[in-house]
């Protein structure tokens, strides 16, 4: 049998280039750490590989929500932290105002105070995040949710509806709260407020309502008590029933709730007590409630009888507000309680997919690993040497070199 020439040179052409390709290979792996470079090397493990890596990015596009998440949050706990303090100072300011032993000029003093407590809670109410967006709006956050009339009364002019955010596959997370759950409600386990009518012409004053009895079948109900003054009697009435007469310094009960009444009322006067869900729920109505008895001065008994009833009604609708504050600020923390918890979780995850991809791909980044691929690497450059080497040897072998 005859070769050729030209067979002997194709042969080891072609063992040079597979040798080289070879170590070409081997070099990509090295160069790129890891044994699976191209779908070829091994296509069902890059085919699991593509997969891994997707959901690794999904992963990490949740982590990237949950640190926009926790901004937000952690804003919002800030300013509820601030509201919450004001409306402490807030508290403070009512007690002392309703001390006796105080002068109308000594009230309008605190009114000033009052009235700088509330511009701060406006403006914080009208907060906004980093990128300029409010943070009580809901989905409306491009402009102020809460808007001043020409009357001065604050209304709420923002969305009911919170943003939310995807903060992981399975989970989507309120990231606000709007300005009515914070600034205009109180908390379901709020109890009962009493309130006087306006023109009340006596100087009786209340205190309480407290409840005695929620197994009393009309608790959780309203109640109007209503005076009447005839013939030198005085009796009352509650929500229009049989009149009763009316005792200086004696609570008076009903559905399970008691009120203390003192003074002498006038025919007509009336007070409504009832659930505090039912009453005044807003904070900056409260608010303008203070400073607007503070800001007047009380000559008569029943004026300063009016004033004492409606501090009395502010403070308990600022313990109702402030208790609801600091249960959202609790809720707020809870939830970034939460993402510390899907963050390890995603954590853990994303170091499996991690483990994983490398296992598909053969990372190099184990010592063991790495040696082995060197030492292919160096037995693919003298598989090539070799080939090499026999091509020129090859070449040599013609009879022309003996002439």
């Amino acid at each position: 049998m005859r070769i050729s020439t030209v067979t002997m040179f194709e042969q080891s052409l072609t063992s040079m280039n597979r040798q080289q390709g070879e170590f070409m290979k081997v070099g990509q792996q090295l160069a790129a750490g890891r044994r699976v470079v191209n779908p070829s090397d091994d296509p069902q493990a890059a085919s699991r590989a593509v997969q891994v890596s997707q959901s690794m990015a999904v992963t990490q596009q949740y982590s990237d929500s949950r640190v926009s998440a926790r901004n937000a949050l952690s804003q919002e706990e800030s300013v509820l932290d601030s509201v919450s303090d004001a409306i402490a100072s807030a508290k403070t300011l009512i007690i002392h105002a309703a001390n006796d032993s105080l002068s109308d000029a000594d009230r309008d003093s605190i009114a000033s105070e009052l009235r700088g407590i509330y511009e701060t809670v406006i403006g914080q109410a009208n907060a906004t995040d980093g990128n300029g967006r409010h943070l009580f709006g809901g989905y409306q956050d491009g402009s102020p949710p809460f808007f001043r009339d020409a009357a001065g009364n604050v209304d709420y002019v923002g969305d009911s509806q919170v943003r939310q955010q995807q903060v992981d596959a399975s989970r989507r997370m309120p990231v606000s709260d709007n300005g009515i759950t914070i600034f205009q409600s109180v908390h379901s386990s709020a109890g009962y407020v009493a309130e006087a009518d306006a023109g009340n012409g006596g100087d009786v004053t209340f205190s309480g309502p407290n409840v005695v009895d929620e197994s009393d079948p009309g608790f959780g109900q309203g109640y109007r008590i209503e005076f009447q003054v005839a013939g030198g009697a005085t009796t009352y009435t509650v929500n229009g029933g049989a009149p009763q007469p009316y005792e200086d310094g004696a609570p008076i009960r009903a559905g399970g709730v008691s009120i203390t009444l003192d003074g002498t009322p006038a025919d007509g006067d009336g007070l409504t007590m009832d659930r505090a869900q039912d009453m005044n729920t807003d904070l900056f109505r409260t608010f303008e409630k203070a400073l607007a008895v503070l800001s007047e001065p009380a000559g008569t008994d029943a004026e300063k009888a009016a004033r004492d009833n409606t501090l009395s009604t502010v403070m308990r609708e600022f313990d109702n507000s402030l208790d609801n504050v600091l249960t959202v600020r609790a809720s707020v923390g809870a939830r970034l309680n939460e993402l510390d918890v899907v963050d390890a979780v995603a954590g853990n995850r994303q170091l499996n997919y991690t483990e994983t991809l490398a296992n598909l791909t053969g990372d190099l980044s184990q010592p063991s690993e790495f040696a082995a691929a060197v030492s292919e690497y160096t037995l693919r450059q003298v598989g090539l040497q070799a080939a090499q080497k026999a091509f020129v040897d090859i070449k040599g072998m013609t009879l022309f070199d003996r002439l």
